[in-house]
């Protein structure tokens, strides 16, 4: 029987990549000339700093665009509130992997109320989908593209 398994998944070193591209960004930028502003990464987690919150602001842009250079879809990124603590303003920025609880089963639901002639499975953060026909396949595929559920989705293992 036919299945795929669907993820949610991030490139690291694509992700690293685009934060060293932003500091190389922020480092030709004239407004931010003499500013003490930086980009960093470290286990999957961005962390930006800046003197200001605009700038703080500016900063999270920079680093989104970045990462859409590099095709990482920019709702796989997770922002949390800035903070400020004396002189900088600092902002933690997780990217998500792995499908929760929650949205695995927003899926299955989706699929359900669709009525297709599909399995789906939840898999630790991932669901295997099965069904009998490839074309049931593909259309629980282009179904699961076009929701909105916050985050990016990928289709590994597809086996006849």
């Amino acid at each position: 029987m036919p299945s795929f398994d669907v993820v949610s998944e991030v490139d690291v070193s694509e992700l690293k990549n685009a934060v060293d591209n932003a500091n190389r960004e922020l480092k030709t930028r004239f407004d931010f000339r003499g500013v003490k502003a930086s980009f960093s990464f470290d286990k999957g987690v961005a962390k930006l700093s800046a003197e200001f919150e605009p700038q703080l602001r500016q900063l999270l842009d920079i680093l989104r665009t970045n990462v859409i250079k590099r095709s990482i879809d920019a709702s796989s990124m997770d922002t949390e509130t800035a903070t400020h603590s004396g002189q900088s303003w600092s902002q933690t920025i997780k990217f998500k992997e792995g499908i929760d609880q929650p949205t695995a089963k927003k899926i299955i639901k989706l699929i359900k109320d669709k009525k297709m002639k599909v399995q789906t499975a939840i898999q630790g953060e991932e669901l295997r989908v099965t069904a009998k026909k490839r074309d049931d396949l593909q259309a629980v595929m282009t179904l699961i593209r076009g929701a909105e559920l916050g985050q990016p989705f990928q289709f590994n293992n597809f086996r006849d």
